[in-house]
């Protein structure tokens, strides 16, 4: 099996796993929108009779349903069709198909690349992660990326120790794999497991090690 393949693996799982969290959880409250996409993130819904209260209905068996009103839902699909996030398609007389578009697929990713975080373990486990990345300025989509990747592994709480050299003490490679992928810069980024730097005094200080 090939890294891009058993990358790519993680990257659906991550986001699945990211969207049933979501689903699940009556702890954060979000949008009506976040809901609606989330739940068609996990498959089309297949309706039979008039579309939105099909989706209305399909919807019920997530625990955070019951933060939205029906008025709240109505008016969210109608919302995402006319954004072209979603689309529902006719099959047959009676049945529709409702179905993230690619712009909705889009914004899921954002959505999973908002909610990520790295869980920390109860015990370190005395090794350092380091990310290097070298992403080029050009073309765009690659300096966005690059903004993107620095912003988020701050949020995080990585160690900058220069420009692109970034520590970190707890395994975090699905999390940055994910977020490489998201932005398809897989090639311009390394990951380094090592058990001891020059500065290991300095660092286990500051991550209250």
């Amino acid at each position: 099996m090939s890294n891009k393949y058993k990358n790519k693996v993680a990257f659906e799982n991550q986001i699945k796993e990211t969207i049933e969290d979501f689903l699940y959880s009556d702890t954060v409250l979000a949008t009506a929108a976040k809901f609606i996409l989330a739940s068609l993130a996990l498959g089309g819904i297949i309706i039979a009779g008039a579309a939105v209260p099909g989706i209305i209905s399909a919807t019920k068996k997530y625990k955070r349903s019951v933060f939205y009103s029906k008025k709240q839902i109505t008016g969210t699909i109608k919302t995402l069709k006319n954004r072209k996030l979603i689309e529902i398609i006719r099959e047959g007389d009676d049945n529709f198909r409702v179905q993230l578009t690619n712009k909705g697929r889009q914004r899921i990713k954002e959505f999973c690349f908002e909610a990520l975080e790295i869980e920390k373990p109860k015990i370190w486990d005395k090794k350092w992660r380091i990310l290097i990345f070298d992403i080029p300025t050009k073309p765009k989509i690659y300096n966005q990326a690059r903004e993107a990747l620095r912003k988020k592994i701050k949020y995080l709480g990585f160690y900058q120790m220069q420009k692109s050299v970034w520590v970190y003490p707890y395994e975090c490679t699905d999390e940055i794999l994910f977020i490489a992928e998201l932005f398809q810069v897989q090639k311009h980024i390394e990951i380094l497991t090592v058990e001891k730097l020059l500065h290991n005094d300095i660092l286990k200080r500051k991550f209250g090690l």
